[in-house]
């Protein structure tokens, strides 16, 4: 999950949507695919979509922040990644909202490792909508992005809770 830089200014996001669960600064690419979903300080102002590829973006965040388990289909993803970090990610997207898999679990199904998971899941620069916070360690939910305790866990618990998830 992408952390924003220390100056959120600098970049030039194509929106920001004030989540409840956080503030999300949108990047898009050239051809107007999302490739990042960057976690903002909480006093960020909200930024209205640039473009209508933005403005997609946002109507998917809406649809998930009212009901987590009707994202609509067809928002294209472009996360830049190495090929073992976007397989881990493609097998993020097939969680059903409201379940988790293990890191162990997950590590299982693709061949690998828990450990580089679990570092697949922290470089994850589309979170929410590429749902590493479903993945959570065998004995409690474990960490996000990095973190095991303050804001970005936080984030993690509400968006289980805000999906159902009891171990939320």
């Amino acid at each position: 999950m992408q952390i924003a830089a220390q100056n959120p200014e600098a970049i030039a996001y194509a929106a920001v949507y004030p989540s409840p669960a956080g503030c999300l600064g949108i990047r898009l690419d050239a051809r107007g695919r999302l490739c990042g979903l960057d976690c903002l300080p909480e006093a960020t102002a909200a930024v209205p979509a640039a473009t209508a590829a933005a403005a997609r973006v946002l109507a998917v965040l809406d649809a998930y922040f009212t009901d987590p388990a009707a994202i609509p289909a067809g928002l294209e993803l472009a996360p830049s990644g190495t090929p073992f970090q976007r397989r881990v990610w493609r097998a993020l997207q097939a969680i059903p909202s409201g379940t988790v898999r293990t890191y162990g679990t997950l590590a299982a199904e693709l061949g690998s490792a828990p450990r580089a998971v679990g570092q697949a899941c922290r470089h994850n620069p589309i979170p929410v909508l590429v749902p590493c916070h479903r993945v959570v360690a065998r004995a409690g939910i474990g960490g996000y992005a990095g973190a095991t305790a303050g804001p970005r866990l936080a984030m993690k618990q509400w968006l289980l809770a805000h999906e159902g998830y009891p171990g939320a």
